[in-house]
């Protein structure tokens, strides 16, 4: 199996309850060879806006590059090379503020796991829906559907929000192509749900 990346910043306009807002999705394209046969799909790894709506541009890049990083080691325990690439400000093309502020101590939910893991309580409340969006490529635009969950971890006393993307379709495909990223994005789900019981976590499931 040979396994190859690329990455993909885009602007993209969203719509939250009939709110309109942009943010930058940071997308990892996975391409290869599974005994000769071609594959090709690519997974998103953090959502960034340019204002206080969501985690700004500058945090959005540490959270991906936390869960690119974490692939990686799932796809070298299973005897894949791969080439530890990561996100980096230099990647986009789009011009910021002069935002500089540094986010080294930015937590992701896999740290609340492990505060769990050494006795301490840790509650997640969990809220999924399917946003739509409109990513904008050189020259033509691609209207999708995201399928994201919210996650409100409760822990030593304070309450944070994170988000994560599990799976997204072309809005005009959806009869062909919604119920297979229903799947995966549920399968993802049941991954994190098994780490959060595995640590004590209190929570409720809720799947697409």
């Amino acid at each position: 199996m040979t396994c190859r990346t690329s990455f993909e910043i885009l602007p993209v306009d969203f719509v939250h309850h009939d709110n309109p807002f942009q943010a930058f999705i940071f997308l990892c394209r996975y391409k290869g060879t599974i005994d000769g046969e071609e594959y090709e799909f690519r997974k998103c790894y953090a959502r960034g806006c340019p204002d206080n709506l969501h985690p700004h541009v500058s945090q959005a890049i540490i959270i991906a590059n936390r869960y690119l990083q974490k692939d990686y080691r799932k796809l070298e325990k299973a005897g894949i090379e791969i080439e530890r690439r990561l996100f980096t400000l230099e990647n986009m093309t789009a011009k910021f503020d002069g935002y500089q502020k540094e986010y080294d101590a930015t937590l992701v939910i896999h740290d609340f796991i492990n505060i769990a893991k050494e006795g301490n309580d840790v509650s997640v409340k969990v809220a999924l829906e399917s946003v739509p969006g409109v990513e904008h490529f050189v020259g033509y635009d691609n209207e999708m559907t995201f399928m994201m969950a919210e996650f409100m971890i409760t822990c030593l006393g304070k309450t944070h929000r994170y988000e994560r993307c599990l799976a997204c379709y072309q809005t005009e495909r959806e009869k062909e192509e919604k119920q297979n990223r229903i799947n995966i994005a549920n399968e993802r789900l049941k991954i994190l749900y098994d780490e959060f019981d595995q640590a004590s976590i209190k929570y409720e499931k809720h799947f697409f």
